[in-house]
Parts: C-alpha cells; structure tokens; sequence
C-alpha cells in the first residue's frame, strides 16, 4: 500500500498554466496600478493635498488604495479618459487640418495665381516658365517673405 498519490497541480502543463495565470494577473495589476495613478495626476478636480493622499494610499497599501480608489472615484475615470482622448484626437484633427490647407493647395493657387499674370500679358512665357519651376520646386514667391508673384519671375 505505498502507492503514491499525484495531485493534479503535480502535473506540469498545470503548473505552468497556473504560473502563466499568476503572471499575467500580477501585470494586470501593474496596469491598473499605473493607470490609477495617471488617473489621479489628471483629475482636475483633485486638490494637490488630495492627490498626495490618494497617491501615497495607493503606494504604501497598494491593493486597498487601489480597490478603494476604484470604488470611490471609477465611475469618473472613463469620463476623463475619454474627455481626453476626445481632446487628442481634435488636436490631431486640427493639426491635420491646418498641415493640408498649408501643403499642396498654395502651390497651386501659386501657379493658378501665375496663369493669370501670364493670360493678361503681365509677363512672358519665359518667366512664366521660370517662375512655375519656382514654384513647383518649393522655392516660388510665397517661400519669400517680402516678394510678390510678379518679383518672382524678375529672378
């Protein structure tokens, strides 16, 4: 009667599942933990004597400050995640905007612009000429301060 008796956790692709399962929910946490943490350095509305207080009960109980802090204030961390990432993606937007309306259509309001000088005799093909290769290399007349589309083909 000394069979010997094997537990399930014995077997080793258990093991290393439950280990798996343990590291991965020990990153969870760490996650959360820094998430909370931006959370609190975020919130406006958090005085600066509050955020130390919050951050210091995160940091020295960490699971009952961070269990706590999800329970008082959760519900409003989505709305300030979203509130920025919403403010993010308007600035980028924005910053899209303003790069498109400066990048390719000044170029051709630029040689627009020289067509019509050219069209009313202002200036010859051979300037219009020069003045378009100005512009189409990136260094026409609206690069240089202080010169005008006419001053361009006097180069």
């Amino acid at each position: 009667m000394s069979a010997q008796t094997y537990l399930a956790y014995d077997y080793p692709l258990l093991g290393a599942f439950w280990t798996l399962l343990l590291f991965f929910l020990w990153i969870m946490w760490f996650i959360l933990l820094f998430r909370i943490i931006t959370d609190i350095f975020r919130d406006d509305g958090l005085s600066g004597w509050a955020k130390t207080g919050w951050l210091v009960f995160c940091i020295v109980l960490p699971f009952l400050g961070v269990f706590v802090y999800v329970v008082a204030r959760g519900r409003n961390m989505g709305r300030r995640e979203a509130a920025q990432a919403r403010a993010q993606q308007e600035e980028f937007n924005s910053y899209i905007r303003k790069t498109a309306a400066g990048g390719r259509s000044s170029s051709v309001d630029e040689l627009t612009r020289l067509s019509e000088i050219r069209d009313r005799g202002v200036i010859t093909d051979e300037e219009f000429r020069r003045a378009k290769e100005l512009v189409l290399t990136g260094l026409g007349p609206s690069d240089h301060p202080g010169t005008t589309g006419t001053g361009a083909s006097a180069r």
